[in-house]
């Protein structure tokens, strides 16, 4: 059970289940909250971060990129779990996926938005092939230098601007704004992981943005990352409805103190695999973003709110 605990990669978690957190908060504060679409979409994230979590151990083994790796050992590359025995895990996991979407589409759009179904059954199978072929296949999205893109689509857009959707079945310009504040946070970690890895990755003709800056300028790149948030979610707070409450509503910008100091220490890096140890933090510095922005919206006793 350890080496599959281990292929999870726990630590990714937080960071996936930080968009849908925030659309269940926006669609409480728009009035449109439901509990079976809350425990539902987060399900059906989980599944879709693991099932990743798996394809990308699988493929970068396959293709060798984890042989010299920094960072968290990988299950496959390392001789913990054999290549028949992930692609058997990644087969599962794509089963259960579409178990969780099925049934979270059922609950938000049957009876009575049936003309929406469609839609979103292509999206739940976009999101399952992009979580596969980030690393799989022979021309995987995730070499091609691609990934800060679909990490702030799927993460960002699809997860906040979708996620919200399932509970009001109507769009809102502007989320938009805190769809793409969640989009660059995802964007960051995944730039942090690429700034970590970029010796490795260039060996093994990975593109990364990372791969393409070089160490200097991916450094700029990742302090632009973590500071968009912010201004999306200021502009989002300052353009809500009414006057009254918006203070309160920009609890979020607490973090922008360490946020602050994360980039400091980020500026001082000397070596690739020192980027490492910002990976738990910046993703746990974007679930805060969520839960407080959810918090400042919604007012006290989120929590019992999301519950009843």
């Amino acid at each position: 059970m350890k080496k599959w605990i281990l292929a999870a990669r726990l630590r990714t978690l937080p960071l996936s289940l930080s968009g849908l957190l925030l659309a269940g908060f926006i669609a409480k504060y728009e009035g449109f909250y439901q509990t079976d679409i809350f425990v539902l979409s987060l399900l059906t994230t989980l599944a879709f971060q693991i099932l990743s979590n798996f394809a990308n151990d699988y493929g970068d083994a396959v293709k060798g990129t984890d042989d010299n790796r920094v960072g968290e050992q990988r299950a496959v590359a390392s001789g913990l779990i054999t290549r028949k025995e992930m692609k058997t895990a990644i087969s599962i996991m794509v089963l259960i996926s579409l178990v969780c979407i099925a049934a979270l589409l059922y609950v938000s759009f049957v009876p009575y938005h049936i003309n929406y179904l469609l839609i979103f059954i292509g999206l739940g199978i976009a999101s399952i092939l992009a979580a596969m072929f980030y690393t799989m296949g022979k021309k995987p999205y995730g070499y091609m230098g691609l990934g800060d893109v679909f990490v702030f689509i799927f993460f960002g857009l699809v997860a906040v601007l979708g996620g919200e959707f399932l509970y009001s079945k109507s769009f809102n310009w502007l989320n938009v704004l805190p769809a793409a504040a969640m989009g660059f946070w995802s964007m960051a970690v995944l730039n942090l992981n690429n700034m970590r890895d970029v010796e490795n990755d260039v060996k093994n003709n990975k593109i990364t943005i990372a791969s393409k800056l070089g160490f200097e300028k991916s450094k700029i790149y990742q302090l632009i990352l973590m500071t968009l948030p912010f201004i999306c979610g200021a502009i989002f707070v300052l353009n809500l409805p009414g006057k009254e409450g918006k203070i309160s509503v920009l609890i979020f910008l607490i973090l922008i103190f360490l946020a602050n100091s994360i980039r400091r220490e980020i500026t001082k890096v000397k070596e690739p695999k020192e980027y490492d140890k910002f990976l738990k933090p910046v993703a746990m510095m974007a679930l805060f973003f969520a839960i407080l922005l959810g918090y400042g919206l919604i007012g006290f006793g989120f929590i019992d709110t999301l519950v009843k």
